[in-house]
């Protein structure tokens, strides 16, 4: 198993990406960086690649509306170059509140999106002249506009055919399609205990699917981390988070996570959380949150019980522990945990 941290980007990000590069040396394996509607995420990657010398960098996630499949995977192709060969492309559909109010796109065919983006990519990072059509268009026809394109091959040749490609997905169709064709899965929210319940049927139906040639899906899942026999308390640090994803990412019956936290078992507790939240109710959102989604969702205590939170995810599939290290000395528990990984 490895480990790994989402770099926090709400604050600056240069500091952000020293703090990953200290924490390289402790052992870190890899660092995931987001975009949501903030700072874009390759600008902040190309930075890591130069402060940073073993770690991998990867998106988590970019999305398959804004960017077109070739600039994506031009986009992974110049990071691989920059680091080394250390780059990993995080994919996703994002939601539509996002990509209908900051993009300007339309919320249409995520799966068809996401599928169509993994092959245009694998096909332009192996240099193939690419002529395609479905959602997109390489080169446009004549009949929606073309007149002087015709087919490319990528100009540059990139250090890997083969960039690792992890998509998320929470629904049941898209955790099909990630088992089917990507490399690795970005699940958000992931209850070890629970995830059997919700995803085991979709991943396995999709791994049926799946080209040998592809390996074993990899499953990057963890929460926030802290050790100490008083370290439990940390746990209510997640509570926010818990109730912006389940309560705030969407509108009634168009907010997966909300989803996700009725399918784990917790329908009247969700609906709870996003009625407060989305009547500006914050606090009262995040004390709604169920204790034992916390819990689950953390890995927070002495040390004994922080090692059985990791064997549960272990356990669960998880391949590579993505922590938010709380306390004085992160390094220390990066550390810490990556001994006993």
């Amino acid at each position: 198993m490895e480990l790994s941290m989402l770099l926090d980007y709400a604050g600056d990000p240069r500091r952000a990406a020293d703090d990953a590069a200290a924490l390289e040396r402790a052992g870190l394996d890899a660092v995931w960086v987001a975009e949501a509607w903030g700072f874009d995420a390759p600008t902040i990657m190309g930075y890591l690649a130069a402060r940073t010398e073993r770690m991998k960098i990867g998106s988590a996630i970019v999305n398959v509306y804004s960017r077109t499949p070739a600039l994506i995977a031009q986009t992974a192709a110049g990071l691989d170059a920059l680091s080394g060969g250390r780059a990993m492309l995080g994919l996703g559909a994002s939601g539509p509140q996002v990509i209908e109010g900051w993009h300007g796109r339309p919320y249409d065919k995520p799966l068809g999106r996401t599928r169509e983006t993994v092959e245009l990519c694998r096909r332009i990072w192996r240099r193939e002249t690419i002529e395609h059509h479905g959602i997109t268009d390489m080169p446009l026809p004549p009949e929606k506009g073309g007149r002087h394109g015709k087919p490319l091959k990528i100009l540059t040749r990139p250090v890997r055919p083969d960039i690792p490609v992890y998509v998320a997905s929470l629904g049941p169709a898209n955790a099909r399609l990630t088992a089917e064709i990507a490399d690795g899965w970005l699940p958000t929210l992931f209850l070890p205990e629970k995830a059997a319940k919700v995803w085991g049927a979709p991943l396995a139906e999709g791994a049926a699917r799946r080209d040998p040639a592809l390996g074993p899906l990899q499953t990057v899942a963890g929460g926030l981390l802290a050790i100490g026999e008083d370290a439990a308390a940390a746990r209510d640090l997640a509570r926010p988070q818990i109730a912006l994803y389940v309560g705030g990412m969407g509108a009634p019956g168009k907010n997966f996570y909300n989803d996700l936290a009725v399918a784990y078992g917790y329908g009247d507790a969700a609906r709870t959380i996003q009625e407060l939240y989305l009547a500006g109710r914050k606090r009262d959102a995040a004390a709604a949150v169920p204790d034992e989604f916390c819990e689950l969702m953390t890995l927070c205590g002495p040390a004994s019980y922080v090692r059985e939170r990791i064997e549960a995810f272990r356990e669960a599939g998880v391949t590579m522990l993505n922590v938010t290290p709380v306390g004085p000395d992160p390094a220390r528990l990066v550390e810490t945990v990556k001994n006993w990984l």
